[in-house]
C-alpha cells in the first residue's frame, strides 16, 4: 500500500509539474502562405483557447523557397537554437514541379534546413507544412508538366513530394493539404480561397491553424474554442471535425516517424501512467493519475490508423482489443500537453 501511495504521490507532482511547463517555442519558415492571415497568430490563439501555451517567431518573404531560406535569416532564427518545433514550408508550386526540377531546386535545400534543425536544436522537431494544389490547378505550367492542369494533380503532386521530404529528412508533416481537400470534396459550401485561386480565405487560414495546434501539441482540435470574428462558428466547428478526423485520428502517421512508438512501458510511467498486460489479448488497462484526468487513449495500427478511442475519466479504464488481428499497435495517451506512447503488442 505505501508504494502504491508513493506512485501516486510522484505521478500527481509530475503532472503538476507538466502543467506549468514553458510554452512551446515555434519557427515558422516559409512565405506568403504563411503570412497571409497571420498564420503563426491563429496557431497561437487557438492553442490559448484550448489551455495550451506557445510562443513563436517567424521568417516568410513573399514566394521565397528553401534556397533561399538557406541563406537569409531563417539560417540565423534556426542557429539560434531553443525551438521545440521548426515549421518549414517550401514555395507554392515548387515541388509539385518534374522530378529532376524538385531533385536540383528543392530537396537538396529541404535536406539542409533540417540537419541546420536537429544540429541546434537537438530536443526540437522539424516539421513541414503540406500545402494544397491552386483551386483550378497551375494552368501556367501545366503545358509543361500536364498534371498540374487540375486541382486533383497539382494537389497530389504536393502530397506525394511532402511525404518523401518528411521521411526522408527525419521529420513531421502537417498536413494541410489533406484537410483542404476533404473539405473541398465534403464541405463545398466553405471557401478555403482568396479570389486569385491560390491564397487563403480565412476559412483556409483556420483549418491550417487548427492542424498545426494538432500536430504540434498531440491534442484533438475539437478542444480548440478560438473562432476568427471573421469566420462563421458552424464553418469553424466543421473544419474542426475534418481536422479530427484526417490528422489527430492519424497522428501517429503524420509524426516523425522515430517519435511514432517509443518503446515499452518506462516512457508511459515517466509521463505518469501505466498500461498492462503487454503483450494483450482481450483487454489492455491504461492507469493514470487522478491529476491526469480527463485525459485520452488512443490505440493505432502500423499504418496509423486509429482503430480504438476512449475518454479517460477513472484512473483505471479498460480498452478492448477482443476483435483486434494479432500485431503491433501504438496506444497514446494524452493529458493536456503531455503525452505518452506505448507499442502493444496483441497476441
Amino acid at each position: 500500500m505505501k508504494k502504491t501511495l508513493t506512485l501516486a504521490v510522484l505521478c500527481g507532482l509530475l503532472f503538476a509539474a507538466v502543467a506549468q511547463e514553458a510554452p512551446k517555442k515555434v519557427l515558422f519558415i516559409g512565405n506568403s502562405y504563411t503570412e497571409v492571415n497571420n498564420l503563426p497568430l491563429l496557431v497561437q490563439k487557438a492553442a490559448e483557447s484550448a489551455g495550451c501555451h506557445m510562443t513563436y517567431q517567424s521568417n516568410t518573404p513573399g514566394g521565397c523557397t528553401f534556397e533561399q531560406h538557406c541563406s537569409n535569416q531563417s539560417m540565423t532564427l534556426i542557429r539560434k537554437g531553443g525551438w521545440d518545433v521548426v515549421v518549414l514550408q517550401e514555395q507554392s508550386q515548387l515541388p509539385s514541379f518534374p522530378q529532376s526540377q524538385v531533385e536540383a531546386e528543392c530537396l537538396p535545400f529541404a535536406a539542409e534546413l533540417v540537419d541546420s534543425v536537429y544540429a541546434c536544436n537537438p530536443d526540437g522537431e522539424a516539421m513541414f507544412y503540406m500545402t494544397w494544389g491552386r483551386k483550378n490547378g497551375d494552368s501556367r505550367n501545366a503545358q509543361y508538366f500536364p498534371v498540374l492542369g487540375t486541382y486533383e494533380g497539382m494537389d497530389s503532386m504536393l502530397y506525394t513530394r511532402y511525404m518523401y521530404m518528411a521521411r526522408e529528412n527525419d521529420a513531421s508533416v502537417c498536413p494541410v493539404g489533406r484537410v483542404w481537400r476533404n473539405i473541398r470534396f465534403n464541405h463545398r459550401e466553405i471557401e478555403l480561397y482568396q479570389s486569385d485561386e491560390s491564397h487563403p480565405s480565412m476559412a483556409g487560414s483556420y483549418a491550417g491553424a487548427c492542424a498545426f495546434y494538432t500536430m504540434i501539441f498531440h491534442s484533438n482540435p475539437n478542444e480548440i474554442t478560438f473562432t476568427p470574428e471573421e469566420l462563421d462558428p458552424e464553418q469553424a466547428a466543421t473544419i474542426r471535425g475534418v481536422v479530427e478526423r484526417v490528422v489527430f485520428d492519424s497522428l501517429s502517421f503524420w509524426l516523425r516517424q522515430d517519435t511514432t512508438v517509443v518503446g515499452i512501458a518506462p516512457m508511459a510511467e515517466k509521463a505518469g501512467c501505466r498500461v498492462f498486460p503487454n503483450p494483450a489479448s482481450d483487454r489492455v488497462t491504461v492507469c493514470v493519475s487522478q491529476m491526469a484526468l480527463p485525459g485520452r487513449a488512443a490505440l493505432y495500427d502500423v499504418k496509423g490508423c486509429l482503430v480504438r478511442s476512449l475518454l479517460l475519466r477513472q484512473p483505471e479504464e479498460v480498452i478492448s482489443t477482443a476483435a483486434l488481428a494479432p500485431g503491433v499497435y501504438t496506444l497514446k495517451v494524452v493529458s493536456g500537453a503531455e503525452t505518452a506512447s506505448v507499442r502493444i503488442v496483441k497476441n
